[in-house]
């Protein structure tokens, strides 16, 4: 389940509604009633529970569909693949390195351990760059 205190509006999660699922954007976060209005990007805008709502795992196919490009020349069999979009780069290693991500803008490195999902890589790009990830 979904912890609510990770979710932020401009994050992108996936609904779930009568069995449909539906790729939406967080519009708004109730901490008191623990519901997120989520846009589905045809018109609609419900409010959802937690229960209806899934992450999306961070794959580099996702990094790919967020327009970053991968960056053959930096990237090497020890030293991960690297994904670059502007001046913002992750840096992706094979699975059981420590770390797993690295997340890099300017002078700021993160170092991720765990694979993380896409709304908390949406946090993570706002927090180090001010701008949302789409």
């Amino acid at each position: 389940m979904i912890n609510i205190h990770d979710l932020k509006s401009g994050d992108t999660v996936i609904t779930n509604y009568g069995g449909a699922e539906k790729k939406g954007t967080i519009l708004q976060v109730d901490h008191y009633g623990n519901k997120v209005l989520v846009s589905t990007g045809d018109d609609n805008e419900y409010w959802y529970d937690l229960d209806n709502l899934v992450t999306i795992h961070l794959t580099p196919a996702t990094l790919l569909d967020l327009q970053f490009h991968k960056d053959e020349a930096a990237s090497t069999k020890g030293g991960g693949t690297l994904y670059v979009r502007g001046p913002f780069s992750v840096r992706w290693f094979e699975e059981g390195h420590k770390p797993l991500l690295q997340l890099h803008y300017r002078d700021e490195t993160r170092s991720l351990n765990d694979p993380i999902t896409l709304n908390e890589l949406q946090n993570h790009y706002h927090a180090m760059t001010n701008f949302h990830l789409e």
